[in-house]
């Protein structure tokens, strides 16, 4: 399990427009929150099991233009627009300008978003104000993160990773991944490609062959047709059966080797 992170207060920063939710949560200023399964007036800090209902962004009370407000005890501002201190961390990698900013396993801290996701917004620098935290991990070992607060373009949106460049084209690279139910590797792919031309000159020389020899031996021979049907009948036989090997073999290439 992943202990609980302490941080220090985001700097002041300024919104034209902020709202007021209830929630039960202690969030310091610049925690990422989300909104509460089945509510639209009380969230939760935001960690991966509620990155799909992510909101915004807490600031006090003084950092919009105008703040809407229920006058409840237990309420936080929480801002949806506008360039704002945002608590992170960097267990997913160092945060520099333009990267995306989604909600870490830490409740209420961002970091690095790598993968497609609900983003909060996009890093508009790089982060400060940092300390070291240590945590456990799921195996219960003790790591160190670097904890801070980055300005962050908040626009709640989804973010879809670009592809990595690779010799595959995107669209074998999607027939792959389809067929495997994952994503595979280039190398994998590769193989399968050699299988397939083989398992394709193979039976196009079959194809030829018997077209071809079955012509002769008609023009030869016209009452061999029957024993011409049977050997015909007996090729293609062997044509679906190299089809039917070359095909299994490239699904297990893909699904066992990606």
């Amino acid at each position: 399990m992943l202990a609980a992170v302490l941080v220090a207060p985001a700097a002041l920063a300024y919104t034209s427009l902020s709202e007021s939710y209830s929630s039960k949560d202690e969030l310091s200023l610049g925690s990422i929150v989300s909104l509460k399964e089945n509510s639209t007036d009380e969230v939760v800090a935001s960690s991966g099991d509620t990155v799909d209902n992510l909101l915004g962004v807490v600031i006090s009370a003084g950092s919009s233009l105008l703040s809407l407000s229920s006058g409840k005890d237990g309420q936080v501002q929480v801002a949806t627009s506008g360039t704002l201190p945002v608590i992170v961390s960097d267990i997913n990698g160092e945060i520099v300008r333009g990267d995306h900013i989604t909600a870490s396993p830490f409740k209420g801290v961002g970091m690095r978003a790598t993968a497609n996701v609900r983003v909060i917004g996009i890093s508009q620098g790089k982060m400060g104000n940092t300390k070291k935290q240590t945590y456990k991990d799921s195996s219960g070992k003790t790591q160190t993160m670097t904890l801070g607060e980055v300005p962050v373009q908040v626009n709640v949106a989804y973010y879809f990773k670009e592809p990595d460049k690779t010799i595959v084209p995107a669209a074998i690279q999607n027939v792959a991944n389809s067929l495997a139910g994952r994503e595979v590797g280039t190398v994998p792919i590769l193989i399968s490609g050699a299988i397939f031309l083989i398992m394709l000159s193979i039976v196009a020389s079959l194809i030829y062959s018997m077209i071809r020899s079955s012509i002769i031996s008609v023009g030869r021979n016209p009452l061999s047709q029957s024993a011409i049907y049977r050997d015909l009948v007996q090729l293609s036989g062997l044509v679906l059966a190299i089809l039917g090997v070359g095909l299994v073999s490239i699904y297990l290439v893909l699904t066992k080797l990606g």
